[in-house]
């Protein structure tokens, strides 16, 4: 399988500091399950505004796939939810090994 997290563009991101990098994935863990819940469970500009912002954290990380995923929800294509509920838990198992 194919990693869901960008480790070259997270480590120009972290500026190659372990510390950092293990703090920055462990936030973004967070962000993850908060906002596939808040995208999951609302809908209309909540669940727009939600989708815009696990976008950018995980393009901030380099979770690609992640953030095109939270884009199409953000543009409203509600097939796109379980696609990105996949991609997200994904995401969280691979920021969880890169953060050890």
């Amino acid at each position: 399988m194919e990693n869901a997290i960008d480790r070259e563009h997270l480590d120009a991101a972290t500026f190659g500091d372990r510390a950092l990098r293990s703090e920055v994935l462990r936030l973004f863990q967070a962000q993850v399950r908060i906002l596939t819940a808040a995208i999951r469970d609302a809908d209309g500009k909540p669940r727009m505004d939600a989708a815009h912002t696990l976008k950018g954290a995980a393009r901030g990380i380099g979770a690609f796939a992640l953030a095109d995923a939270a884009e199409a929800i953000e543009r409203g294509d509600e097939a796109a939810l379980a696609q990105l509920e996949t991609l997200a838990m994904q995401a969280s198992k691979d920021a969880e090994a890169l953060a050890s």
